[in-house]
């Protein structure tokens, strides 16, 4: 049909967004050039999963090309090999991106571990002992799904491009960094980069090192991965396979007399083919790299066996040690060139003491994240995933920080939210490690067997460990440490969550919030509740009402009032609301419910009961109801009866600047 007379509002550019929600705003000058200097507000160093994540991030909370810079020493994203497995929690987080579509469909999902182990049966050899779910706990994706870390690093560089011009400039070096306030007191940190055999300085107000297990910020900084004082060296390759092995397309933990291999079925590539990735510990250990200390440090030093001990490391010792722990069964290269990558590297359990440094102000400048900070074996499939949550954890503080938006940033003071970092991160690693080495040890012990009189592992305990590790490696299991941006201090009376299976759902601070499904009250659209809580970098006030929502004179009609006072003190748009409702007494309409319900919620407003039991899975007596505030991380921060709306004032106070 012709168009006779048409019209488009001047600001029609602002209504179509590359994102789920506008830039966080910014309360503070955007700084400003001197005319001599290259600054910028945040500097990155490494674009690996963790460096991506964390420039994208921040790219789409509002910082532009001119305050964010992220370099990398690599030509191009990685091409091969390295990490390949993602876990439910950080598909979880790039579902919240928007982000996840094409590495579900296209990636292996593993919904299954088969555990091999010695046969009585001398011509068997090994044998199938147990097949069982590889996520045994409550989460949106029941599985993990493996996939080249090339993809994922070039799906969220692709998806950063929409917000940066630049992207990451490449063939940049980072070749050292310090802290000179005298220099300039608002940008302290200077790194000295070199793109191309061009040197040239850049000033930071902060700088984040995703550099890597040999990270020239961390050695810049005199931090130290401390821990074991021995690495084992592995093998790992990634192929097209010819086996008869029945279990190659399962995530496999195969123990036999002859040693372990751990099975990763790969992605489908461009031939049709599926890709397998094999991981082989070789026998023996070495001594870690200098600036990796023990906790002796009177056996510190490198050995000069080590570099050695890994070039002795072939592609023919791979296969041999692995065919030696397939038999019965076959397994070879499919074709010639079907192997697509393989290495040889050392890996032990350590972590730095701390993730952060601080100028003399106290305030919080370099940071640290991913193998940076902590190393660990390939065994639990957490390095990227880890990695990758320190960023998600990071990235909003410091543009809440940037943007002017927590109470200390708008007084100039050293900003306690930063420091959160550290206290919640170094935790979660200090529990990878503990998790890795006790699995790690158990992995590679010979199930069955018996050594100088001593009875070797049995299946059932190494299945224990594993089951029990569960929630821990699917990330679903994570639980930040008390501190300001995690309240518990709540009285037991008080506290309207009962229960204490939080891996099932029940509402903790420190923990994430669980997906629910649920139908919206506007248009009867079947949601899952986790995509109202995209990462945009907003705080959500998640009010589950009780089943008194219709009485004006009871409690939930009083809150939900009390909270439309509440968000409107802060920056518009930093702050949203969910609400949830249980089984009512009648059908209503918006007028026979609080107005502000429709104001701040009107596609955010929920029915609690007609497909998942809400009440029931989050551990809340519909008659009573629940408060909650939820991160921009997805982290619940503190709970509150349902009444107590100053509990939650009290906590966004802390955490956000009032208008």
């Amino acid at each position: 049909m012709p168009v006779f007379t048409e019209y488009a509002a001047a600001s029609r550019e602002l209504r179509v967004l590359p994102s789920f929600a506008p830039p966080l705003p910014r309360l503070t000058p955007k700084p400003q050039s001197d005319g001599k200097n290259e600054r910028y507000e945040v500097v990155i160093v490494g674009a690996g999963p963790a460096g991506l994540m964390l420039e994208l991030l921040l790219a789409r909370y509002g910082l532009s090309d001119e305050s964010l810079l992220c370099v990398d020493a690599k030509p191009t994203t990685l091409k091969s090999g390295q990490a390949d497995g993602l876990q439910p929690r950080t598909l979880e987080t790039l579902k919240s991106l928007g982000l996840a579509d094409e590495i579900l469909t296209e990636g292996c999902q593993m919904w299954q571990v088969a555990f091999w182990n010695p046969s009585n049966d001398k011509d068997k050899i090994i044998e199938r002992t147990s097949i069982v779910q590889d996520v045994a706990v409550p989460a949106r994706f029941p599985h993990e799904v493996t996939i080249h870390q090339g993809r994922i690093e070039r799906i969220l560089e692709t998806d950063l491009l929409r917000y940066s011009k630049r992207g990451v400039q490449r063939n940049t070096k980072l070749i050292d960094v310090k802290i000179d306030e005298e220099g300039d007191a608002e940008f302290p940190v200077v790194a000295e980069i070199e793109t191309e055999g061009q040197r040239r300085t850049v000033r930071t107000k902060y700088l984040v090192g995703a550099d890597g297990a040999h990270s020239v910020v961390r050695r810049s900084m005199g931090l130290k991965l401390r821990g074991e004082s021995l690495d084992h060296i592995w093998g790992v390759v990634d192929l097209i396979v010819d086996t008869d092995f029945p279990d190659i397309r399962r995530r496999c933990a195969i123990h036999s007399l002859a040693g372990s291999v751990m099975v990763i079925p790969r992605e489908r590539i461009a031939t049709g083919d599926y890709l397998t990735r094999l991981y082989v510990q070789v026998p023996g250990d070495v001594k870690p790299d200098s600036d990796q200390q023990t906790t002796d440090s009177s056996t510190a030093a490198p050995t000069a066996d080590a570099r050695a001990r890994r070039s002795q490391v072939t592609e023919k010792t791979i296969f041999d040690n692995a065919a030696a722990a397939f038999k019965p069964y076959y397994i070879r290269p499919k074709t010639d060139g079907a192997v697509d990558w393989w290495a040889a590297y050392q890996i032990g359990q350590r972590v730095t003491d701390k993730f952060s440094v601080k100028d003399s102000k106290g305030v919080s400048r370099v940071f640290i994240a991913g193998d940076a900070c902590h190393t660990h074996s390939p065994k639990a499939g957490q390095g990227m995933n880890v990695s990758m949550m320190d960023s998600y954890n990071l990235a909003w503080k410091l543009a809440y920080c940037i943007h002017g938006l927590t109470p200390e940033s708008a007084l100039a003071q050293p900003d306690p939210i930063l420091d959160t970092y550290h206290t919640e991160r170094h935790t979660i690693a200090q529990e990878l490690i503990e998790f890795d080495r006790a699995f790690s040890s158990m992995f590679s012990g010979k199930i069955g067997a018996s050594e100088d009189g001593v009875e070797g592992l049995t299946h059932e305990e190494f299945l224990e460990v594993f089951s029990r590790g569960n929630g821990f490696t699917s990330g679903c299991g994570i639980e930040y440490p008390e501190n300001m941006a995690v309240d518990r201090t709540l009285d037991g009376e008080k506290n309207p969550v009962s229960g204490i299976d939080y891996l099932s759902g029940i509402l903790r601070p420190g923990r994430r919030l669980l997906n629910v499904r649920l139908i919206r009250h506007a248009d009867g659209y079947r949601r899952d509740l986790q995509d109202d809580f995209a990462s945009t970098g907003r705080f959500r006030v998640l009010c589950l009402t009780s089943s008194d929502l219709l009485d004006q004179q009871g409690t939930s009609y009083r809150t939900l009032t009390a909270l439309g006072a509440v968000i409107s003190q802060f920056p518009q748009s930093v702050l949203e609301q969910v609400v949830i409702h249980p089984r009512l007494s009648r059908e209503f309409m918006w007028n026979d419910i609080p107005h502000e319900v429709k104001q701040y919620s009107e596609m955010s407003f929920y029915s609690g009961y007609e497909m998942d039991d809400v009440y029931g899975i989050y551990g809340v007596d519909p008659s009573k109801g629940a408060l909650a505030v939820v991160r921009p991380d997805g982290y619940v921060g503190v709970l509150a009866e349902l009444g107590d709306v100053k509990r939650i004032d009290d906590y966004l106070g802390r955490m956000i600047r009032r208008n």
